[in-house]
């Protein structure tokens, strides 16, 4: 195997070409031993496989062609590759009749540091689906942006300032590889821009079983503006952000289509990639001679919306002018007016007169949307209630699949080790629910080796961390030796790391600093703290909060115990959930959508301490961890001081004193007890495998089905579905209901009601009896049955419905709404109309 921007590889040797690009090396560790053997000062800094093979001599290269040891080795990781490509899957067993293909399009992407195309938990959430899609065997390609510079990285000056740094990422250095059109030239993708065509370039990554194809505008075709597009993660201001979403979500699809990709699914990790289901509604267009809002009612039910935001000031919103600028030929494309494009993305009564919000663009052109946990996708059901109006809230059509994280690329070598003796080597490549009896089953003195093994080299991970740390601020070689001092293998260690944003409260520890002082350096049970984390580079008060961690560290009294690592990052992250006994988290309830980093403490036996919100608000259970606040929101100020509180004391008199209460042999029962449920009930239920598997079920196949029955013949049922929404659109203000007759029954109510549906024939609409849900019982609504016909009236029906039920007539209310048995109601037709009226 070749590559344009490696040199020729000695014979022999060309399979190490294979075994670099594919990023499945970020999981399975089996060639580590072969990436140190060629370079091992390399390999200890960058971890980077195809850093590794641009760097090392040909002289190396022709040294080791030579060993006959080497030469099997690569032999046999090469035949590893390809029995994990060509083997048995999960989504391949359980589905063998499917020819579903899903595209996934995300913003970011957290692979690895090699290629560093993250900001924050959205790509490495990311990262990770591609991970699982690899491993399940999912039929799924993914679309992304190659940014040059990429997120920043974090420096920390002299007032504990944060210094935001931007490497270059040069494609040359980076496991990508060009792709190439049918004639051997680079594939383009052309998009027209206001005055110009901007050009894109697509490259390749290969995450195991899935590609990866990422866009970049920085060609020389492109005017200098243009190539700075994706220049850089996140920057550039509104404008370019446009663009940026723009090339994401319209050349996206065009690039697969290019590659002759056709995907029945398409998911939308956040609205970054709303733009996605107009092109491909105009595509579905085009190539079936149909209109624009017929091509959306078919596209449209092969479309998922993923939303991670827990509130809708988050949300990208752009001004209308700059739609206009934009959209307005592109409108013309799709046969619409501007302003009948601008109110897909609006917010209602604004009708196209307001800004464009992406989010509301992906609920209104997806079939399917949900949160990212229980709680959050309560949540965004209140955040997107307004595109719903007059239907109840718990009737928003948002769901929830809670975030899982990819188990092989977060657990440690040591519970790598112990997770294979209790439940073998294949266990991430399935269903998970078979794994928690076997670590249930496990010893107390092999769980507490495993994770005293773990806390020793997240010690040593972070003396060498802040080595280097120290000299690249210039210390002297004294100061730098003194990193060898801190922190201890032996003692209770907490880890806090994540982006510093004013709502996760990073310094809630910091609240009494007076106190935590007590808790470090405690003289029979000493604590010790690893902080890390960035904030965004307009965000002073994230910055504020840093510097106050940075100056805290400096005290000499808490210097052993304490440190804070700079540029926290995915290697940082791995080792950092790997090694803690305890990951502390406080956002403010309910703005941690989901929250992963405390998902992936799991397999490595730490527990977690953590705000009753995301995840951990459907996680918690006194045997597994600890948990702060009382489950509810709060506004008021002084919540803070409480959770504070509650925070030092759950340290001070459970966890502490429950570390290291210990028996004759130095074991803590009670502790380790804490581990074996945490890992037994948690691991498995919060990984990407679950995650991913309730996609397919809840999600991909049932959407997939829905796209191709309405595509096919072109477009039949799709025609028929946007001819019935435009004739209720047309009439819905002919509706009224009158008469309501309630008759008690021995066991419930008998309701009549005389219904006028003016042109609206009776088979368009249900007529039904609401109640809002008493004892947390879901409102299932009761469908009214038609009987007779009203003498006179165009369309006008008396309907009944008998309800058994010990509540009061009174809490029942009758409505008619939108009803087709190929409509997905109120998700694709929000018409509703109560009684009286």
């Amino acid at each position: 195997m070749t590559h344009p921007f490696l040199r020729p590889l000695p014979a022999g040797m060309e399979g190490l070409v294979e075994l670099s690009l594919d990023l499945r090396w970020t999981w399975s560790h089996a060639a580590d031993r072969l990436w140190q053997q060629i370079d091992p000062a390399v390999w200890e800094r960058t971890g980077n496989p195809w850093l590794l093979l641009q760097s090392v001599s040909q002289r190396r290269l022709e040294q080791l062609v030579q060993e006959w040891d080497f030469r099997a080795e690569l032999e046999r990781l090469l035949q590893a590759r390809r029995d994990y490509l060509t083997g048995a899957e999960w989504f391949g067993d359980a589905h063998p009749d499917s020819d579903t293909l899903i595209a996934y399009f995300s913003m970011e992407y957290g692979l690895a540091e090699a290629l560093p195309l993250y900001s924050g938990g959205l790509g490495v959430l990311a990262g990770d689906y591609l991970k699982a899609a690899s491993d399940l065997g999912v039929p799924l390609v993914a679309v992304g942006l190659l940014y040059q510079e990429g997120y920043f990285r974090q420096m920390l000056d002299a007032r504990g300032r944060q210094i935001e740094v931007y490497p270059y990422n040069a494609p040359t250095s980076l496991p990508i590889t060009p792709v190439r059109d049918s004639n051997g030239g680079w594939l383009g993708v052309p998009i027209q821009l206001p005055g110009r065509v901007l050009v894109l370039r697509v490259w390749q990554v290969q995450v195991g079983r899935v590609a990866l194809f990422l866009l970049d505008s920085n060609d020389p075709m492109n005017s200098p503006a243009d190539r700075g597009i994706t220049g850089k993660l996140y920057g550039g201001g509104v404008e370019v952000r446009l663009m940026q979403e723009i090339v994401l979500g319209i050349g996206g699809w065009r690039a697969l289509e290019a590659l002759g990709l056709r995907p029945d699914v398409c998911h939308l990790n956040e609205g970054h990639a709303a733009l996605v289901t107009l092109e491909r509604a105009r595509r579905f267009m085009l190539d079936n001679s149909v209109n624009f809002w017929e091509a959306l009612w078919a596209t449209r039910a092969g479309n998922v919306f993923t939303t991670h935001t827990p509130v809708a000031a988050a949300f990208d919103v752009f001004p209308r002018a700059l739609l206009e600028e934009y959209g307005t030929r592109y409108a013309e494309q799709l046969g619409v007016s501007p302003r009948d494009l601008l109110a897909l993305g609006s917010r209602p009564p604004d009708g196209g007169d307001g800004p464009f919000n992406m989010a509301y663009l992906a609920m209104r052109t997806c079939d399917s949307v949900n949160g990212v946990s229980q709680l959050h996708g309560a949540v965004s059901r209140r955040i997107f209630r307004d595109l719903f109006p007059r239907w109840p809230e718990r009737e928003v059509p948002v769901g929830h699949i809670t975030n899982g994280v990819h188990v092989p690329s977060w657990d440690s070598p040591w519970a790598d080790e112990i997770w294979t003796t209790a439940c073998g080597k294949e266990r991430w490549l399935g269903t998970p629910e078979t794994l928690s009896s076997a670590i249930r089953n496990l010893s107390d003195e092999a769980l507490w080796q495993f994770r005293g093994e773990e806390r020793r080299e997240l010690v040593h991970y972070a003396r060498r961390r802040l080595a280097r740390q120290l000299g690249q601020h210039g210390a002297n070689p004294d100061a730098i030796a003194q990193a060898d001092n801190i922190l201890d293998p032996n003692m209770l260690t907490l880890g806090f790391a994540r982006r510093f944003a004013e709502y996760k409260r990073p310094n809630l520890l910091l609240h009494d600093p007076e106190r935590l002082v007590r808790l470090l350096t405690g003289p029979s049970q000493p604590v010790q703290l690893i902080v890390a984390g960035k904030a965004h580079p307009q965000d002073e008060e994230g910055k504020r909060f840093i510097q106050a961690w940075a100056e805290f560290v400096k005290r000499i009294d808490v210097r052993a115990h304490l440190v804070f690592i700079e540029d926290y990052d995915l290697d940082l992250a791995q080792e950092l959930v790997q090694g803690v006994d305890v990951w502390i988290n406080t956002p403010r309830r309910p703005w941690e959508a989901s929250g992963t980093s405390g998902m992936k403490v799991l397999v490595n036996g730490g527990l977690n301490l953590s705000e009753l919100d995301g995840w951990w608000a459907e996680a918690y259970v006194p045997e597994v961890g600890w948990a702060l606040g009382d489950g509810l929101e709060h506004t008021e100020p002084e919540w803070d001081d409480v959770e504070a509180e509650q925070l030092y004391r759950l340290l001070e008199q459970e966890i502490v004193p429950l570390f290291y209460r210990r028996d004759a042999q130095g074991i803590p029962h009670e502790w380790v007890a804490r581990i074996r449920a945490s890992m037994s009930r948690l691991a498995p239920r919060f990984s990407s495998n679950r995650m991913l598997q309730e996609y397919v079920s809840d999600a991909y196949l049932p959407l997939s089905t829905a796209y191709r029955r309405r595509s096919a013949d072109g477009g039949r049922l799709a025609k028929e579905l946007a001819a019935w929404a435009s004739m209720l659109k047309r009439y819905w203000h002919e509706i009224h209901l009158t008469n309501l007759e309630v008759q008690q029954q021995p066991d419930g109510w008998l309701f009549a009601l005389q219904v006028y549906l003016g042109e609206i024939p009776p088979q368009s609409v249900q007529v039904q009896l609401y109640a809002e849900p008493v004892d947390n019982d879901a409102a299932v609504p009761q469908v009214m049955e038609c009987r007779a016909s009203i003498p006179g009236a165009t369309h006008g029906y008396v309907y009944h419905c008998h309800i058994a039920t010990a509540r009061p007539a009174t809490d029942f209310t009758p409505r008619v709404v939108a009803w087709h048995p190929e409509a997905h109601v109120p998700m694709e037709s929000n018409l509703i109309h109560w009684f009286p009226g």
